[in-house]
């Protein structure tokens, strides 16, 4: 049941957070917003909000490795191809039983199906780029970037935030 939940919730996430506009200084302003939630928490994360053709926002905070530049990569992949937020796309091959190579036919090397990137859904066009963060559990990198957009768009996650992972 937790596997069902955690997707039904993915997808109203999915939904909510959606920019009328986006561009350079919606970029820079949503980067800074999930670098200082993570400056708080002391978190030693990546942040990076790209295009599908450009990186537009960049940070690597201490305690961040290059290994973090390699997630954020092939997370932001899986959101390219698949237009879902990366966890979205893990809890539903966890779900299926299903590997992504099977499934989607993304090998290994070049995609990654953990939390941490979401979309830029933009109104009426689709999925313009990624967010993505790397650096803590999938599920706390998830919930640092879906916290961040619902910050910078003013939405209200309550009735689809993520709660503590169960066994």
């Amino acid at each position: 049941m937790a596997l069902e939940e955690d997707i039904r919730r993915l997808a109203e996430q999915e939904r909510l957070l959606v920019f009328p506009r986006f561009g350079p200084e919606e970029a820079w302003a949503l980067g800074n917003i999930v670098r200082e939630a993570a400056l708080a928490q002391g978190a030693p994360i990546a942040v990076d909000v790209s295009l599908r053709d450009r990186v537009l926002f960049h940070c690597a905070l201490p305690g961040s490795t290059t290994d973090n530049a390699e997630w954020i990569t092939r997370k932001r992949n899986t959101v390219l191809r698949l237009w879902r937020s990366s966890y979205a796309v893990g809890r539903s091959l966890a779900l299926s039983g299903k590997t992504q190579e099977a499934a989607h036919a993304l090998p290994l090397a070049d995609y990654a199906v953990h939390g941490g990137s979401f979309p830029l859904l933009l109104q009426g066009t689709g999925c313009i780029g990624a967010i993505t963060v790397s650096g803590l559990p999938q599920r706390d990198d998830h919930t640092l970037v879906a916290d961040g957009l619902a910050a910078f768009l003013k939405v209200d996650l309550s009735t689809c935030r993520l709660g503590a992972e169960r066994a």
